[in-house]
């Protein structure tokens, strides 16, 4: 099912607002488990997601997570360089402490259960950290109590800007077309 929505770049939820699915191929595997398993206990609250992780075993989850985390990985690949935040984005970051968790450049978090979130589609993230400040809001809230006191210190537009400099950045995140769903 998976593959349904994340293996077609550019592809748009409609719910309950219009953004990007994210990118998860080369996203860590723990990662991917922990956020699989928070949408099976309703700590995200997407309905979609949470349907999907509810059908899966454990080891349905731990085989997602390992195919993701391998999937588009390019061992040869040299690091790419990233762009230094400046003026507003730089307060912003110093003030939400974004780097203690999600390292520098947003694409070595600090412990493998957190996300790599740079490259990730920004209306995407977006869409994300206004649901932290949702809370556990029907449909649209995220339950982590980190990430929501993080989130509710800004406002919208302040996190748009966040979320627009951080998707900006080069990570190892891509969305693997699947040959099966590609035209002619």
């Amino acid at each position: 099912m998976c593959i349904g929505c994340h293996g077609i770049p550019g592809y748009q939820a409609s719910f309950p607002s219009v953004y990007k699915v994210p990118k998860i191929s080369g996203q860590g595997g723990k990662y991917i488990a922990s956020a699989l398993d928070a949408y099976r206990k309703g700590d995200r609250q997407h309905p979609t997601m949470r349907g999907i992780a509810e059908s899966l075993t454990d080891q349905d989850i731990a085989d997602v997570a390992a195919y993701y985390e391998a999937s588009g990985h390019d061992a040869s690949a040299a690091p790419k360089a990233g762009h230094e935040a400046a003026g507003q984005v730089a307060d912003l970051i110093k003030r939400g402490a974004c780097v203690s968790c999600h390292g520098q450049g947003f694409a070595k978090p600090i412990d493998p259960s957190y996300p790599k979130v740079a490259g990730q589609y920004p209306d995407y993230l977006y869409a994300a950290l206004r649901s932290y400040k949702a809370g556990t809001a029907p449909r649209v809230g995220r339950s982590n109590g980190v990430m929501a006191g993080v989130a509710k210190q800004f406002s919208n537009a302040e996190l748009k800007v966040l979320a627009d400099y951080i998707g900006s950045l080069d990570g190892d995140l891509k969305t693997v077309p699947q040959p099966r769903f590609r035209s002619g």
